[in-house]
């Protein structure tokens, strides 16, 4: 019987905690304020984050998530996002993943559609 990957969304901002497991960092740009060593990170795939015309478009409209979540996913689908989007799929195969924004909703975060697509399977 296998076991479901466990996959959370959370702030950067938010201090890591044990249950955390694997630490990925899912924005393009680098949050400002946190340095490395307090990220405690696993990995930064920045090459999966959302195109800089759709986020420019998006601007965490909660009335265009709906929208933006399915650009988004067609975003994913590109050869630009490809390699990074293999990588975030091997890693919740191995455990719990934790995908981390810096967001100030991460509700409406691409964070929480990639988790979305990695639910699915």
């Amino acid at each position: 019987m296998s076991e479901k990957h466990q996959v959370q969304v959370r702030r950067i901002y938010d201090d890591p905690v044990n249950s955390d497991g694997t630490r990925i960092l899912v924005d393009r740009i680098w949050p400002r304020g946190i340095s490395k060593d307090k990220a405690e990170l696993d990995d930064w795939l920045k090459d999966l984050a959302p195109s800089s015309d759709l986020r420019t478009w998006y601007s965490h409209d909660p009335d265009k998530f709906e929208e933006f979540s399915r650009r988004y996913r067609d975003e994913l689908k590109d050869d630009d996002h490809a390699e990074a989007l293999k990588q975030l799929k091997d890693y919740a195969k191995k455990g719990k993943l934790t995908l981390l924004t810096a967001s100030k909703r991460d509700d409406i975060s691409d964070a929480m559609v990639l988790k979305q697509v990695l639910d699915k399977k």
